[in-house]
Order: C-alpha cells, then sequence, then structure tokens
C-alpha cells in the first residue's frame, strides 16, 4: 500500500491528519487520490464507512488555496450533501485536514439563521459545505458566489435522489463554471446518476470499491429477535449491558417511540439521548455532540440520523423496529462496522412486522428468515450477545455513577476540528427554515427513576405533534 506522501499529499495535510490517527490511506484513498490531486472527474462507488470523505477532502484542501496564498475569500470548491448532519461532519473532516494551512470551511445548511452563515461569507471562505435548499438560496440573493468554484463534489448523489434533489443540483451546476473538476461519490449508480453524469462531467473514470448491491456490511455480525412489544424494552436494557458493548445506536421507526425509549433507559440508569425529527436542529446537533464525545454512550434515533451518524467506535446497533426495507436496514447497520471495524446489529421484529422482515431477508439473502421467538428471559439471547445470566434491566447504582451526566452545556454550534475524519451521512430537510434561535438538549442519566407523573409529562413533550 502507498503513503500519503507517495501520492503526492502535500506534507501539511499529512502533518495536520497524523495526531488523529489517520497515518496511511485507506483502500478508496489509495484509488482516488491519484486521479483527484491531477484534476480529474471521477465517480467514486462505495458503501459508507470506507474512508470516502478523505478521498475528495484531501485533494480540496490540497489544491484550495488559503488566504495567505492568495485566496479571494470566495468559495473555491463547493461539497454538495443531502443532509444537515452530514454537512457539519464533512466540514468538521475538512477543517481537520486543512487545519496547518489555516483552510476556511463553511457549513451551509437550514435549520439555522441565516446571519452567523452571512457573516462568515462576508469574512471570507476557501471551502463551502452545504445541503441543495440553502446553497441555492444563498446564491439566488447573491450572498454565495459561485463563481470561482473550480472543484465541485456531490457525495451521497443516490440519498440526493431519494430526498427530491435533482431539480436543486443541477440549478447548482448551472451556477458553477464549467472549467472545473467534478467528484461524485455514491453507493449505488441508479440511472438517473449516469445521466447526471454524463450530462455535467467530462469522461469521469469510475472507481467502484465494493461490488453494489452487497448484502452485508464486511464485519457486522447480524441477529434477528421476534420479539414482544411489551418485553422489548427489557430485551434492550439487558442486551446494553453485553461484554465488551461501546457506543450504541438504538433506530426506531417514529419518533414517538424514540422519545419514550430513550426516556425509559434513562430511568433505567442508561446515559442516552435521542435524536427525531420533532428536535430542533440545535438539539439534534447537541445530542449527536454528546454521543460524538462519549459524554452519552447510547442514541436513540430515527431514521432522521441513519445517514447522519459517523462516530468512531460504535460496537452496536439495534433496530428497536423492523425497518422498512432492505435499503433503510443496510444504511442503519452501516453506523457500525466502519473502516473495517467489527460491531454487531440486532433488529428486534415485532409480530405485525414479520412479513417485512422476511421481505428484507429475501432481498439481502440474509439466512435468518422466521426468527425465533425471544424474551428478555431467553437463555440464547445471553449467549449469542455475551451478557452476564445474572444481570436485569436496570443497571446497577455502582454503573449508574460511572455513566451519570452533568448536563450539557449551553453553547452555540461551532465546527472545530475536534475528532478523526470518517466517510458520514442522516436525513433531515433544509428547505423553508425560518432564522430563529437554535436549541438546546440536556442529556443525562438519573440516578433514581423518576416519579410516574413526572414520567408522563416528559413523555407527552416529547411526542407532541406527531
Amino acid at each position: 500500500m502507498a503513503s500519503f506522501i507517495e501520492l503526492g499529499v502535500r506534507p501539511e495535510t499529512i502533518e495536520a491528519l497524523a495526531p488523529i490517527g489517520i497515518t496511511a490511506p485507506f483502500a478508496i484513498q489509495e484509488m482516488v487520490l491519484p486521479l483527484a490531486l491531477s484534476g480529474n472527474d471521477l465517480i467514486g462507488q462505495a458503501k459508507t464507512g470506507t474512508g470516502k470523505t478523505l478521498g475528495f477532502g484531501i485533494p480540496i484542501i490540497d489544491r484550495v488555496l488559503s488566504k495567505r496564498e492568495g485566496s479571494s475569500g470566495k468559495a473555491q470548491a463547493l461539497v454538495v450533501v443531502p443532509t444537515r448532519e452530514l454537512c457539519v461532519q464533512v466540514a468538521e473532516d475538512l477543517l481537520v485536514a486543512g487545519r496547518i494551512r489555516d483552510i476556511r470551511v463553511l457549513a451551509l445548511y437550514g435549520g439555522r439563521a441565516f446571519e452567523p452563515q452571512l457573516d462568515a461569507l462576508n469574512k471570507g471562505i476557501d471551502v463551502v459545505v452545504g445541503t441543495p435548499g440553502r446553497l441555492l438560496d444563498l446564491a439566488r440573493q447573491g450572498h454565495l458566489k459561485l463563481n470561482e468554484v473550480r472543484i465541485l463534489v456531490l457525495d451521497e448523489a443516490d440519498e440526493m435522489l431519494d430526498l427530491g434533489f435533482l431539480p436543486d443540483i443541477e440549478a447548482i451546476l448551472r451556477l458553477i463554471p464549467e472549467a472545473r473538476q467534478t467528484m461524485l461519490f455514491s453507493a449505488t449508480m441508479p440511472g438517473e446518476i449516469i445521466t447526471l453524469a454524463r450530462k455535467f462531467m467530462d469522461q469521469p473514470t469510475h472507481i467502484r470499491v465494493a461490488e453494489e448491491g452487497g448484502s452485508t456490511v464486511e464485519g457486522v455480525e447480524q441477529f434477528a429477535y421476534r420479539a414482544h412489544a411489551m418485553d422489548k424494552i427489557e430485551m434492550l436494557a439487558r442486551i446494553l449491558q453485553a461484554e465488551g458493548r461501546g457506543a450504541t445506536v438504538v433506530f426506531c421507526r417514529t419518533k414517538r417511540t424514540a422519545a419514550k425509549v430513550s426516556d425509559e433507559l434513562a430511568d433505567r440508569g442508561f446515559a442516552s439521548g435521542a435524536v427525531h425529527g420533532d428536535l430542533g436542529q440545535g438539539a439534534r446537533e447537541q445530542a449527536l455532540r454528546a454521543f460524538r464525545n462519549g459524554k452519552i454512550d447510547i442514541l436513540v434515533a430515527t431514521d432522521v440520523a441513519a445517514r447522519g451518524i459517523d462516530v468512531e467506535g460504535v460496537t452496536h446497533v439495534i433496530n428497536y423496529q423492523c425497518p422498512d426495507d432492505e435499503k433503510v436496514y443496510l444504511h442503519r447497520i452501516g453506523r457500525t462496522g466502519r473502516a473495517g471495524a467489527g460491531g454487531i446489529a440486532i433488529t428486534f421484529v415485532d409480530w405485525d412486522e414479520l412479513a417485512r422482515w422476511n421481505m428484507i431477508n429475501t432481498a439481502l439473502k440474509l439466512d435468518m428468515a422466521d426468527p425465533k421467538e425471544t424474551y428478555s428471559s431467553s437463555e440464547w439471547l445471553f449467549l449469542d450477545l455475551n451478557i452476564d445470566p445474572a444481570i436485569t434491566g436496570v443497571l446497577p447504582r455502582a454503573q449508574r455513577a460511572k455513566a451519570g451526566l452533568a448536563a450539557e452545556e449551553i453553547e452555540d454550534i461551532d465546527l472545530k476540528p475536534k475528532r478523526a475524519p470518517k466517510a458520514p451521512d442522516g436525513r433531515g430537510n433544509d428547505r423553508k427554515n425560518s432564522p430563529k434561535k437554535p436549541e438546546h438538549v440536556k442529556v443525562s442519566a438519573p440516578s433514581a427513576p423518576a416519579p410516574r407523573k413526572d414520567r408522563e409529562r416528559k413523555r407527552t413533550r416529547s411526542s407532541a405533534g406527531e
């Protein structure tokens, strides 16, 4: 395997990545970097978690000018992403890679006030990462100048098509100079993406890292159990005490269930937080930041966050409710087993979800049809997942003290290069968002269950608007 220096990466970029443990390229980076650093158009096809963010991020950082090198303060590179969470994460990764040269990176997305983003644009930027709706709004108002963009990246292109962003993407492409480098990254290659590439790219090289339509996420051990609705929370609590369990994502289909499960886990002594569509963008970002920083080790999420969670060390993904289809299933379990690491994915299948699960099983050839009926006391549950048979569904007080969290300090969401770059992804809508003051979230693991009436009031507030 070639080193970064052998691939032609700037010494300053290598120096910026070394302190966070990025010292050798992943497979996709080794394939992409020589072409991307030379300015070629390319299509990168790879599953999430393979390191593709640095595949396009390093060439961007290496090829743009910093302020002291003569940057005009207008965007030289533009990365278009489908969701808010992915926008924040990609911008953070680029800030890390450009730290030594002080490359200015700005994230532009809906759900946040316009004013701070306008201030940053007026002060000057080098790289913009944005969601389609907010990018178009600012460009059409004349605040975002795209006439100097010479590197364009479309990340998670298939997800942008799923969310209906194709017209916005084409509108953005028409605002950018034709003399540019274009890089497109996608896990799958539907016909619309091929058409888009033919129309807007110049003889792109197609780089495929993994076989399209793979049925599993490599390194992830998968389990499915037929569970009863009244016993699910007890099963979940015991699984969360499995030997070696680290950061965990629990996926629910509805906002009401996500809020309820998070509250139940907190009542049982676990350090958990929730991310779902009823939360404002500020609250969602703060919960995700607490999860990334290890202040909470359980994140209960709806599919709004399925592509936005890219946290190092996620060991378990638990589908509390069965996914809608095989695509959602793969997106969910892809939160673990990233960048070559191992992981465990567990799916609870309720009685009325059995047909849906068997459809997923058939499509992905999982060999897990008709899951075995399982209870929180079933012997095989403990054997499969390495759980101590003596544990209960309530965290012991001694462990609660370790998991206890001080309330998150109220602070503005700020992009700072604090974490190792990854190739993330989330789901959100950045259209028609009016400016408003950021919301904040407090997450904690209480030392004792709250009174029943207090818990009911809390759940009612959390699920308002369902």
